[in-house]
């Protein structure tokens, strides 16, 4: 365990944004990630864990408290007794999730091919219930491990105990629990990749729902997202971003309804329905409609430091020099145009520390 004073943490963000933290310890054990949540902030302050810091927005003012920078390691793979071709994959909270995702792609377990290129952390995965191209987490997460800052011990709990819905669950929002390891149930068969996402099916050249091998799968989304800039490059700034900036909005049918009527006859808003009858669509679909291109750089004032990506409008992104201040100028900017044009307020999908927005 290390413990540093006033450390910057722009450097360990994917946006590079950030103030410094009052206090910084890097666990890399499950003890002692144990030990600095269980030990309050001398000062009285809050505790904050980070991993790999790509969904996470911190204020330039920085944390006046003690930053958890989870560094631990370690991947147990073990048989399910009775479940021919299963297996539980149990990941240490600091493993990086990409590297997690291509050792299961490596040894033929499917499940979570399709979640390939995402930075971050794997103990931040349930967090977000992490999805893309088809895939979530919540489909293959079966116990996530985490100390419980309320009953002070550790705790398992179960994929029913995590309340996994559309980018959220119990532990967002909510720093009860400090997540230790997650455990996932995948299986044995490297063809068996499923191709659900429709840009995905046609990269392939298969019809939605096929199946598909697992590295066939992997390499079309590594493609995919490099093409979207959502694969980390330090040379690029169009990867200096906490990926995806808002979620797609899930709307209530007669929200859904209004925001048809206010496209006009001329656009229609893609729908995807929900099994509650609710209807999810584009984020990315009202911002360019809204009048926000690839790499529209903000109101005046913010003088190109920050922009929306110059491959996808869902990314926010540091052309550098930029401020948290900087970058949630253009948030603002870009939700509130959004619903001024169709009615749909954005939600933010990154966690912000000491802002808002």
């Amino acid at each position: 365990m290390s413990l540093r004073a006033d450390a910057s943490l722009s450097r360990l963000t994917t946006l590079r944004l950030g103030g410094p933290a009052r206090r910084l310890i890097t666990v890399t054990t499950e003890e002692e990630l144990v030990e600095a949540v269980a030990t309050p902030d001398p000062e009285g302050g809050p505790t904050l864990l980070l991993g790999g810091g790509s969904n996470v927005v911190v204020a330039d003012d920085g944390y006046d408290g003690t930053v958890v920078h989870v560094a631990t390691r370690g991947v147990t793979v073990r048989d399910v007794p009775g479940a021919d071709g299963l297996v539980n994959v149990e990941v240490a909270a600091g493993e990086p999730w990409d590297a997690v995702v291509a050792r299961c792609v490596a040894d033929g377990l499917a499940g979570v091919e399709c979640l390939v290129g995402i930075p971050g952390a794997t103990g931040a995965t349930p967090i977000q219930n992490v999805g893309a191209y088809g895939q979530e987490v919540a489909q293959t997460i079966v116990a996530v491990r985490a100390y419980d800052r309320v009953e002070r011990a550790v705790v398992e709990l179960a994929a029913a105990d995590c309340a996994f819905s559309y980018r959220h669950s119990r532990f967002k929002g909510d720093d009860r629990f400090a997540i230790l390891a997650v455990t996932f149930a995948l299986r044995r068969d490297p063809d068996g990749g499923v191709a659900r996402y429709g840009e995905l099916a046609r990269t392939l050249g298969v019809e939605v729902g096929a199946a598909v091998p697992l590295v066939a799968a992997r390499e079309a989304v590594l493609g995919l997202r490099a093409g979207k800039g959502m694969v980390l490059d330090p040379a690029d700034h169009d990867t200096w971003s906490a990926g995806s900036f808002f979620t797609n909005p899930i709307l209530e049918p007669q929200a859904f309804a209004a925001l048809v009527e206010r496209a006009g006859a001329d656009l229609e808003p893609p729908r995807y329905p929900e099994a509650d009858g609710r209807v999810k669509t584009s984020a990315a679909w009202l911002i360019e409609r809204a009048g926000f291109a690839k790499g529209y750089a903000g109101p005046a004032g913010l003088g190109g430091r920050v922009a929306l990506s110059t491959k996808h409008t869902l990314a926010l992104t540091n052309r550098g020099g930029a401020t948290t201040a900087d970058l949630l100028t253009l948030a603002r900017d870009v939700r509130d145009g959004v619903e001024a044009r169709f009615g749909v307020r954005l939600v933010p999908e990154p966690v912000l520390v000491g802002v808002t927005l």
